[in-house]
C-alpha cells in the first residue's frame, strides 16, 4: 500500500488556510480506494499513485538527513527525479554538474544516495553564493557572505565534490569537466542558463541526463521559451514533468 506524502510548501498561495481546506475537501471527495498514494506539495497534488521514491531506502535516508527546511522536504519528488537522472548518469562516461547549487542540499542527497565516494565521478557545484543589489538573479534567503563556506563544509566528506564560486557561464571557462553524464541547471535566470547550455552541452555524453529545474513553472516562462527553442535548434525536445522540471536525454 502506498503511503501519503504531504509537504508544507506551495508557491503562490495567497490564503493558505483556504487553500489547505480546499485540498482536504478534494481528498475527502475521493473513493476510499483512491484516497491513498496522495502527494501534496511543491504545487503538485495527485492521488492514487505508488510514490515509489518513498520505498527507496538510500534516498529517503539521505533526504531525512539533509533536507531541513519545509521547502527542501516539499520538493522531494523533484529531488527524486534528480537522483533518478544521476543514477542513470552512472551508466555513461562523465562527471556530474550542478549550476546553481545554492545550499547544496539536493546535491548532497544525490551524493549520499549514490554513495558517490565509491565511484570515479567528480561533482562540480557552481554558484555565486552571494546576492548583489540590482542583480537579475532571484534573491534567495540563504545567499550571503557565509554561504560559500557553509556549502564547502557540507561537502567536506565528499573528496570529489568541487564547490566553485563564480558567475556562470564565465567560471565554466576556468574550471569545468571534460565530459558530463549528469547536468542539473537551476539558476532562475535566462542568460545564465542559456550560457551554461552553450558552454556545457557539447560535453554531455550520448545518453547523458539534463534536468532544467524551473522549466515548467509559470513565473519562469521566459526560461522555458528560451530553452525550448535552444534545444529545438539542435533537434531535441524537452519534456515538461509534473514536478515542474524539464528533462532531456542527449
Amino acid at each position: 500500500m502506498s503511503g501519503n506524502y504531504f509537504g508544507s510548501t506551495f508557491f503562490g498561495v495567497a490564503r493558505r488556510s483556504d487553500f489547505i481546506s480546499a485540498v482536504r475537501s478534494l481528498l475527502n471527495s475521493l473513493r476510499p480506494e483512491w484516497n491513498r498514494g496522495v502527494f501534496a506539495g511543491d504545487n503538485l497534488i495527485t492521488f492514487g499513485k505508488n510514490l515509489s521514491f518513498q520505498f527507496d531506502k538510500p534516498f529517503m535516508t539521505a533526504l531525512e538527513k539533509h533536507a531541513q527546511s519545509g521547502v527542501e522536504k516539499s520538493i522531494i519528488w523533484r529531488t527524486a527525479i534528480l537522483v533518478w537522472a544521476a543514477r542513470n548518469g552512472l551508466r555513461r562516461e562523465g562527471d556530474f554538474v550542478e549550476c546553481g547549487c545554492y545550499r547544496g542540499t539536493t546535491s548532497r542527497i544525490i551524493c549520499d544516495t549514490l554513495d558517490i565516494n565509491t565511484t570515479n565521478r567528480s561533482f562540480y557545484l557552481y554558484d555565486l553564493f552571494e546576492y548583489q543589489e540590482g542583480s537579475p538573479y532571484v534573491k534567495m534567503p540563504a545567499l550571503g557572505p557565509d554561504l560559500y563556506d557553509e556549502v564547502r563544509r557540507k561537502f567536506a566528506p565528499i573528496p570529489r565534490a568541487k564547490v566553485i564560486k563564480g558567475h556562470v557561464p564565465d567560471i565554466l571557462e576556468i574550471e569545468s569537466p571534460e565530459q558530463i553524464a549528469f547536468l542539473h541547471i537551476d539558476m532562475n535566470n535566462v542568460a545564465a542558463e542559456i550560457g551554461a547550455l552553450d558552454k556545457l552541452f557539447n560535453k554531455v555524453t550520448s545518453g547523458g541526463m539534463i534536468v532544467l529545474d524551473d522549466y515548467g513553472y509559470l513565473p519562469y516562462r521566459a526560461q522555458r521559451d528560451a530553452e525550448r527553442q535552444w534545444f529545438a535548434d539542435r533537434g531535441y525536445d524537452v519534456i515538461e514533468l509534473p514536478t515542474g522540471q524539464g528533462l532531456v536525454i542527449k
